[in-house]
This record gives C-alpha cells, structure tokens and sequence, in this order.
C-alpha cells in the first residue's frame, strides 16, 4: 500500500512539472538571441566541452559553487565553455533585480559581467534577507545600481540606472528564468555538461568533483597537456 501512494505521489509531482513547463512554453516567445553570458566572452566552439551554469546572484550555493567552478574552467583553458543563465529565484530577496543588474551591465560592457557576478557573490549580505527589508522597491533598484556602478568602476551610474528603466532588460531577465524552466531548471546552482544536466541540483560542487566529472571527457593525451602545462604555470 505504501508504495501504492508512493507511486501515485511521484505521479502526481511529475504531472504538475509537465503542467508548469507546459504552461512555461505556451508563455514565452524565441529571443532574438541566446540566452546567458558568456565566460570570457568565449563562444562555445565544436570541440570544446560546453558547461551551463544556472546561478543566483544572492544566493549562497551559488556563491560556494563559483570558486571551484571557475578554477576548473582555468584549469582546462580553451576547452572549456562556460555559459552562466540568470536564475532569480522568488524564495530569495532582491533575485531578479541583482539579476537584472548583469543584463544591465552586459548590455553595456561585456567584460564586466563577471565582475558584477563576483561582486555580489562577494557582499550577498548587502542585499539578503534584512538589509533591505524596509526598503522599497525604488530604493533597492537604487542600492543595486549604486553598487553595480562602484563594483564595475568604469560605468556611469546613470547608465546604469537607465538601465533597469529599459524594459529590454526585464524582458532578458524573465527570458533567463523561462529558459531555466524549460530546461527544467528547479534550483541554483544547476549544471548542465553538453547538454546533459549533473546531479545534485542545489549544491555546490567542489574542483575535484568538477576533475571526476571532466577529466574522462578529454583522451589521455588532451589530459596529459594539462598537466603539463599546468606544471609550467
């Protein structure tokens, strides 16, 4: 009896899943271009590894999975692309506007992007749970562009303000969602590896898992080089 309900349990959650995704398709129009920024604004090529991260800016397991992250990225070099998806998630105060702020940004310098990212990863504490409890919209939208503006160092604060006026940019941050929906994206931090979602969804990996993962990917030579040139470095 128990595996009974049991079954009918997991049914039921995987019908809602399909009805939310279903309605998620039924609601969102192609973009004109890719969603998600890329590291190092390197494109993926055909013979490289592609990985997809789905982060929130204010949330802390994406914040803990950064680091190992981007050091297996530099550990593999050229190999390796990186696509990072937006995903505000509504449990977490000030999601979508420190998440808006990288499009923002993006729209306007590229290469500061990342910077942006690791800034809030850096100072979360700025803008989670009671720091910005008794503040209004308009004045979070303020902190955010005020902080981004400092973070970056070489954009106008009032670009960057204009930015979160330009409905471009909430319409990419709601894109970025949608997309993580569809993908079936429930959580930050998620991986997707060419296209093939890793598990343990929510929870940081460190660089030796992402080595465990990566490392049978490449032929013995391709690792060999690595090492190699690592060993110069």
């Amino acid at each position: 009896m128990e595996l009974i309900k049991s079954i009918v349990f997991l049914y039921s959650i995987l019908l809602l899943l399909l009805l939310f995704i279903g309605s998620v398709y039924s609601q969102i129009s192609i973009p004109s271009k890719q969603d998600g920024f890329w590291y190092e604004n390197r494109n993926a090529k055909t013979d490289s590894i592609l990985i997809e991260a789905f982060l929130d800016p204010v949330c802390p397991d994406s914040r803990d999975s950064w680091p190992p992250l981007k050091r297996a990225i530099q550990h593999y070099g050229s190999r390796i692309s990186l696509v990072v998806h937006p995903f505000p998630l509504p449990y977490h105060d000030n999601a979508f506007i420190t998440s808006r702020a990288l499009h923002v940004v993006n729209d306007l310098n590229t290469s500061a992007t990342y910077r942006l990212l690791e800034a809030f990863f850096g100072q979360q504490d700025k803008f989670y749970n009671q720091a910005t409890f008794h503040l209004s919209k308009a004045s979070v939208v303020d902190k955010v562009a005020k902080f981004t503006s400092n973070a970056i160092g070489n954009l106008n604060y009032a670009a960057v303000k204009a930015g979160f006026t330009d409905p471009k940019t909430d319409q990419a941050t709601r894109t970025s969602f949608k997309f993580g929906c569809v993908k079936g994206v429930y959580g930050a931090p998620f991986f997707f590896v060419n296209g093939f979602p890793l598990p343990g969804a929510g929870s940081p990996l460190d660089y030796n898992e992402w080595r465990n993962i990566l490392d049978p990917l490449f032929s013995p030579e391709e690792q060999l080089r690595t090492e190699n040139v690592d060993f110069f470095l």
